[in-house]
């Protein structure tokens, strides 16, 4: 069937070797909006952390830019994706990102925690509301398209293997997603941008949507109030609801990644490189 032309492409390659082919495929042909929409969660689920929460809170970046650090980061990793990790572009991209990241004092263990929200977060999502699953060829390019982008970013001890990485991601969670001020303010200022995307009657609505797509763990360490149980399961039935229709659509043949509009660079790509980007600035004094 033509609905299923990419994935027979992705079938055909290899999960280490051709990583960053299936990537490009998976998360710019097969998945883009599931991968965009679980990347955007990825990010907020780190805020739980008052590490990092408390790093992103000494800015005023979140106050006063949260679009658009928001922006360059999505930016930056769809450069990766789209063109690779090694392309020119790539690693004009990685450059940006070392260099905003190397003004700061963060620890490994957080780089590695955010790290691995990229790579399993989209997977769990996916898993749940894509429109069809994710194979095993595809998870495991995932891992490795992304623990070579943390090699290169100067990232430490990453897990050599799939099940260990998952295995230190809900460790870690477990032992650090614990309520702070900063979380909290961090999980606020995120929330409200999500708002800031639809009509201003529609955003008490989309906020309690939000926050019932978060489990238990991030609603304790935002601080967040829960809204009622049924918030959630109507969420998920129209997510379930967009992959039976996005299912039955004929099959993306142009890449959606970098070409996706933005709010802060409305030009963007045209007549852009990675380091014209304010790029991830947004991390700590």
């Amino acid at each position: 069937m033509a609905r299923f032309a990419n994935l027979r492409r992705i079938a055909s390659l290899d999960p280490v070797a051709d990583h960053e082919e299936i990537m490009r495929i998976s998360a710019g042909l097969e998945f883009p909006w599931d991968y965009q929409k679980s990347l955007e969660l990825a990010l907020f689920r780190t805020y739980c952390v008052p590490t990092i929460s408390g790093l992103l809170d000494r800015t005023g970046e979140f106050e006063r830019r949260p679009q658009k650090r928001y922006d360059d980061t999505a930016i930056l990793m769809a450069e990766l994706v789209e063109h690779g990790y090694d392309s020119a572009r790539g690693r004009e991209a990685l450059r940006v990102v070392n260099r905003q990241h190397g003004r700061y004092d963060i620890s490994n263990d957080d780089m590695l925690y955010v790290l691995s929200t990229f790579i399993y977060d989209p997977i769990e999502w996916i898993s749940q509301y894509g429109w069809r699953p994710l194979t095993h060829v595809e998870r495991q390019a995932a891992f490795h398209f992304y623990r070579a982008v943390g090699a290169r970013m100067g990232i430490r001890d990453i897990p050599a293997d799939y099940v260990e990485f998952r295995d230190f991601k809900a460790a870690y969670e477990a032992a650090h997603f614990v309520y702070a001020p900063s979380n909290g303010r961090i999980g606020q200022y995120t929330l409200d941008l999500f708002c800031s995307w639809y009509p201003s009657l529609a955003r008490p609505v989309v906020s309690r949507a939000v926050i019932a797509m978060l489990d238990p763990l991030m609603v304790r360490a935002f601080g967040f109030t829960a809204p009622p149980s049924w918030v959630g399961r109507l969420g998920r039935r129209a997510l379930r609801l967009r992959a039976f229709v996005v299912r039955r659509m004929p099959v993306r043949k142009t890449l959606k990644l970098t070409s996706t509009p933005n709010r802060t660079y409305p030009d963007y790509p045209r007549g852009y490189r990675p380091a014209d980007l304010g790029a991830i600035s947004s991390t700590a004094r």
